[in-house]
């Protein structure tokens, strides 16, 4: 999948009933967001750290991802700390991986583009 195919994109509605995405898959479609995202070794979850120069700018990128995850109905578990955020996503419904996650995480990078 391109970069501008995911960034185009839109969350679906998961409520289980699929399968996660393979590792075969969750590595191809990880190189359509900034290599700096991490997969799991379990390949369940995506996380990135966020750095920042104080607690405001950390607190901006806070609201700015609650937007994200609000505008697409796919909410990302976050670590909140004095000029840092580390952001993981996983869908929850299927225990793994699905394309919401990495749909999400482009989003985030473009924000910050």
């Amino acid at each position: 999948m391109s970069i501008e195919e995911l960034e185009k994109k839109h969350c679906v509605p998961c409520e289980g009933g699929v399968d996660p995405l393979d590792e075969d898959a969750a590595k191809q479609i990880a190189k359509a967001i900034d290599p700096e995202w991490s997969i799991a070794d379990d390949f369940k979850s995506i996380s990135k750290e966020f750095k920042f120069d104080g607690y405001n700018k950390t607190i901006s990128f806070v609201n700015a991802v609650a937007w994200i995850a609000e505008s697409e109905d796919h909410h990302p578990d976050l670590t909140v700390k004095y000029g840092s955020c580390t952001v993981l996503y996983t869908t929850h419904a299927i225990g793994g991986l699905s394309e919401n996650d990495f749909i999400c995480a482009k989003k985030i990078d473009n924000i910050l583009a």
